[in-house]
């Protein structure tokens, strides 16, 4: 079962976003790169992220809370869209780069990227500012559906070559790679949790398995 997603509260200046003491995945990615679509398929919902009929239209930063495990998604704005003004995406981008400079909390950039194209110079240039101000990536290789196994496959490895870690394909609309992602999604955020957990679970199966022999040498 995967985890539960609830949109929590939305947020617009710097304050507001570097305020939550919980970890954070950020999820960055070009305006037309399926975002929304992808935290819906996240949630197994479809109407939970709006998909905009204009990309790039929204500038707000919606936090997703992720149930049971205590962290939050943290939806960037798309970038790279001409449509917005220039002093706007100007005001923007300053924005977000002080928040991955500045947010304590956050754990990852989730770098959302596009099955079908060669690695964008956008794409580049923030994975670069990510990896220079020390901020673990985990790179998404989106719309999966959309192109060739040996597409992908390519993709997966221009992308592991620039960033040193191989992209998990995913694809909203028939949900491959989504169960893959949460878990290492999960694994991020909250990497001491998952290995209370799985100590847990192991120590649970050595007694069940004790009793089992004991059950049987009676």
């Amino acid at each position: 079962m995967n985890p539960i997603l609830t949109l929590e509260t939305t947020a617009y200046t710097l304050e507001q976003l570097i305020s939550l003491a919980e970890p954070q995945i950020a999820l960055a990615g070009r305006s037309n790169v399926g975002k929304s679509s992808l935290i819906n398929a996240l949630a197994g919902r479809k109407k939970l992220a709006k998909v905009s009929a204009t990309p790039g239209k929204t500038r707000s930063v919606n936090y997703y809370k992720v149930t049971p495990y205590n962290f939050y998604l943290v939806d960037l704005p798309g970038y790279g869209y001409a449509r917005a003004s220039h002093s706007e995406r100007e005001k923007w981008a300053h924005l977000l780069e002080r928040y991955l400079v500045e947010c304590s909390s956050l754990k990852a950039l989730a770098l959302l990227l596009d099955s079908r194209l060669e690695p964008q110079m956008l794409d580049k240039n923030l994975a670069s500012f990510a990896r220079t101000n020390g901020l673990n990536i985990v790179p998404v290789l989106t719309k999966a559906d959309k192109c060739t196994q040996r597409e992908r496959a390519n993709r997966q490895n221009e992308w592991q070559e620039l960033l040193g870690t191989r992209p998990v394909v995913t694809s909203s609309s028939n949900r491959f790679g989504i169960d893959n992602l949460w878990r290492i999604l999960v694994e991020t955020a909250v990497p001491q949790r998952v290995a209370s957990g799985a100590a847990e679970n192991a120590e649970a199966e050595n007694e069940q398995e004790i009793r089992q022999k004991s059950e049987n040498n009676d």
